[in-house]
Parts: structure tokens; sequence; C-alpha cells
């Protein structure tokens, strides 16, 4: 039974420093220090501007129930700035572990587009 627990144990520790890696992988993609994954509110800073949003909305981050709609957003923006659908932000949500280590390692590009943010809360 403790062989289970440290076998468990060391599976979530190789996805959670897998998920780490491929995180550096996209934020040097989009451009930025791949180490800004990794420091607390400050990822959350360079991701915004990854996405290419204004700063207030790390306020919207923080606001309960309204921090999920920004979030799902956020995500789908992600993926449109490297040339994925809808379906690939579902993938993230649902398979994250499965779909980030795609974004990092895969051939998806980093691109800003102008008309791919046609949204009303834009500066």
């Amino acid at each position: 039974m403790m062989g289970l627990g440290i076998g468990l144990i060391a599976i979530m520790l190789f996805i959670a420093v897998f998920m780490i890696v491929s995180m550096w992988k996209i934020y040097e993609k989009a451009g930025q220090p791949g180490w800004a994954s990794i420091v607390p509110i400050y990822n959350i800073i360079v991701y915004i501007k990854i996405i290419k949003k204004p700063m207030w909305w790390i306020i919207m981050f923080v606001i309960p129930v309204i921090n999920y709609v920004f979030l799902i957003w956020s995500v789908n923006l992600l993926s449109k700035r490297v040339g994925k659908d809808v379906g690939f932000t579902i993938g993230l949500f649902l398979l994250g572990f499965v779909f980030y280590p795609i974004l990092a390692f895969g051939d998806a590009k980093y691109e800003y587009d102008q008309t791919v943010s046609s949204d009303l809360l834009d500066n």
C-alpha cells in the first residue's frame, strides 16, 4: 500500500514538473522570459501581456465567479494567439496536462493579429 502512495506521488510530481517546463516553453514562444511562468503574480502579469489584454484584467482574476469567465476567456485567447481553435481551448481545460505540452513542444507559433482581438474590452 505504501509503494502505491509513493508511486502516485512520483507520477504527480512528474506531471507538475512537466507542466512547469511546458508553461516555460509557451512563455518563451511568446517572446517572454520563461522563468516568469513560475513567479507568482508576475506570471499573471506576463500572461496578460502574452494574450494582449489590458492590465486591469488582473483585477478580474481575483473577483469570485467573474474570475472563471476571464480564465476561460484568457485561455481561449492564448489558444487563438497560437493559431488554434475553440476545440483546442476545450482540450486545454479538460486535458491540460496533454494540450499545454502540445502547445509548448509542437509546431504552434505565437502570432499576434489585430483581427483576433475583436472584443469590446480592448484598450
